[in-house]
């Protein structure tokens, strides 16, 4: 999953359920493909993300789909409802593209249509958009995320070369949660049991109290918004990291579905950024 918004009339991509897969009690994979996803547009980004889009129920659409023109003419409880998500891979080859769900049941839009996906179901998406990817020039990487930001932490560790030195704090439910994931040999993934406990507590504590190497790093910290603001403050503040180094944004926020955090996001961000330029010498 990811937090920014896709821009400049995004593509509109059509996939089909190929497969799917429980990887966790509380995760399912999903893989698309068909020739719907023959010229995906996809980004070098580890962070690269999909809007997905839910039709409104009872709502009719044109053929073919224009997002544009729903927009312009149906009115907005009949739009789609969209779901933003990280791409965990993408397949050049075979034209896969492989997303991973957060599933708590009948909660929320996307963890049930995940649930209930069969071989060839179609989904219909906008994207790709992205914005952060591992540098070979760090010396060392931080990542810190929750289950959210698990597929853009597994890509982001897959995609390092062989000699990076990388700290991984990665928060989930407990250890039925756990994923092996593909990461260099210098890279110390640390899995975090969230408990009973609130989504992103385990994270602050973690990461204020880590040990971390001596060099130019790269950063990159993101889910729920509270922890990130936290931890956002702690790395430039307490641990004096150049803002140019880092990734932070929240992916969601506690008691707010995607519609409702996505509206308030913007004003929250400006917030955070005020109180974090009034800070700085």
């Amino acid at each position: 999953m990811t937090d920014r918004p896709v821009r400049d009339a995004p593509r509109l991509n059509r996939g089909r359920v190929l497969r799917t897969e429980r990887l966790t009690p509380h995760m399912i994979r999903v893989v698309l493909g068909g020739d719907g996803l023959r010229s995906f547009a996809a980004r070098p980004d580890t962070d690269q993300y999909v809007k997905l889009l839910f039709p409104a129920e009872g709502a009719v659409y044109p053929e073919p789909f224009d997002i544009a023109a729903i927009r312009r003419d149906l009115p907005r409880d009949q739009w789609p409802r969209t779901r933003t998500y990280t791409v965990r891979a993408w397949d050049p080859a075979a034209a896969e593209l492989t997303l991973d769900f957060v599933f708590h049941g009948d909660e929320g839009l996307a963890g049930p249509w995940a649930a209930a996906a069969r071989p060839g179901d179609e989904l219909l998406f906008l994207g790709p958009g992205g914005g952060y990817a591992p540098e070979e020039t760090a010396d060392w990487h931080l990542l810190a995320g929750d289950e959210s930001a698990l597929p853009a932490i597994a890509a982001a560790l897959a995609a390092m070369p062989a000699s990076a030195v990388a700290l991984a704090f990665i928060e989930v439910a407990g250890p039925a949660e756990e994923q092996k994931l593909e990461a260099p040999a210098g890279a110390e993934i640390r899995w975090l049991h969230r408990g009973a406990g609130r989504p992103g507590d385990a994270l602050v504590t973690a990461v204020t109290t880590a040990r971390i190497p001596p060099g130019t790093p790269q950063v990159f910290v993101h889910g729920e918004a509270h922890f990130v603001k936290e931890l956002r403050r702690h790395l430039r503040h307490e641990r004096g990291l150049p803002r140019e180094r880092l990734s932070v944004s929240g992916y969601w926020r506690l008691g707010a579905d995607e519609d409702g955090w996505q509206a308030g996001k913007a004003e929250w961000n400006r917030r955070i950024e005020r109180e974090q330029e009034r800070k700085e010498p």
